[in-house]
Order: C-alpha cells, then structure tokens, then sequence
C-alpha cells in the first residue's frame, strides 16, 4: 500500500502512525494533503506531533526497561547507537532536542538515551517540545510546497518502458547510496 492510499483511507491515524514508524516521509504528505483539502493542517500537525512523541517515549522507556535484554545490547553494539551516545554524553539536552532531525539516528536515540542516567521527566518534556516542533515544521513544509509536489507529480507520469528506466534508475541510486554509507563506515574505523 502506498502513503497517499494509506492516508486517503485512514486519515490522521495514518500520519500519527507514520510519523511514529516511518517518519518525515508521512508526515510532508500529510501536509500535502492537509493542502489539497483532503485533511485538516492543525490536525495533521497534532497527527505527526503526536505519533513522533508517543513512538519515541516507548522507544525511550523500552531501553530504561530492558537496558540488559539482548535486543537492546545488540542494538548497543551498532556504530550509530554509539555515536548516539558520545553526543548525548557532550550536548545532552541539544541532543534530546535534535535527535529527530539527525537521519540514521532516530530510532536508536531513544532507546540509546533511556539507558543511560538521563530523568524520565526531563526527556519527557524535552521530547514534546521537539516533537511539536518537527510535527508542524514537517507538516508545514509539506503543505507549503504542495502545490509544487502535486504539479511535479501530475506532469511526469511514466508510460510504458519509461517505468522501468524510473525503477533502474532508483536502485542505481540506492545501490550508490549503499556503497558510499560502506565507505564511509570503513573509513570511520
């Protein structure tokens, strides 16, 4: 199923969930479609501000609950949980505030951040005033440019072979965007 079905069918719930599983992704539709009329923008801000909060307060409490269970100590062995937490260990506040915009480190931050000593409370508040504010900038952004997005898309829309130049062109540019990630991992060590 596709975001846009997924959105026509379920509505907000579908950006709540999106934002909390998926993430920039469902909630800049979800703008799109709070332009097209077809959702409420306030609503679909609320959607993403929400779902972003919920996701990352379980994610949160599942590493302070099973900081020693081996989903999390494998999770702890991956690079990006490490450099979660080098970052959180120098800028912890800024950290907490930002992690949701940091691509590759939004969903182990959480879990790497409710490991260590840092208050229940403080992420609490601090995790809702970041997710307020990814919700309505993501939101907006996708609402603002919405009239951008539904020309691009209404202007190309592939025939015939063109589909499959699309489909090998997409899996070039992933496979490049794997090797480079590779590298750049190999590099690091």
């Amino acid at each position: 199923m596709s975001i846009e079905t997924l959105i026509a069918q379920y509505g907000l719930a579908a950006v709540f969930l999106g934002a909390g599983i998926e993430g920039e992704t469902m909630v800049l539709a979800g703008g799109l479609f709070a332009h097209e009329g077809l959702l409420s923008l306030p609503g679909a801000m609320i959607a993403a501000a929400t779902g972003s909060f919920v996701a990352d307060q379980a994610f949160f409490a599942a590493g302070r609950r099973f900081r020693d269970h081996r989903w999390v100590q494998r999770a702890q062995s991956k690079p990006a949980f490490a450099k979660a937490l080098d970052t959180l260990e120098r800028y912890p506040i800024g950290f907490i505030f930002l992690f949701r915009f940091l691509y590759g480190l939004r969903t182990v931050s959480p879990i790497a951040i409710g490991t260590t000593h840092v208050p229940t409370r403080t992420f609490l508040w601090i995790n809702a005033i970041a997710a307020a504010v990814w919700g309505v900038l993501f939101t907006s952004l996708g609402y603002v440019f919405g009239t951008g997005i539904a020309e691009l898309l209404g202007r190309y829309r592939p025939h015939g072979r063109q589909w499959l130049w699309v489909a090998l062109a997409a899996v070039v540019l992933g496979t490049l965007f794997a090797a480079f990630r590779w590298w750049r991992r190999r590099r690091q060590r």
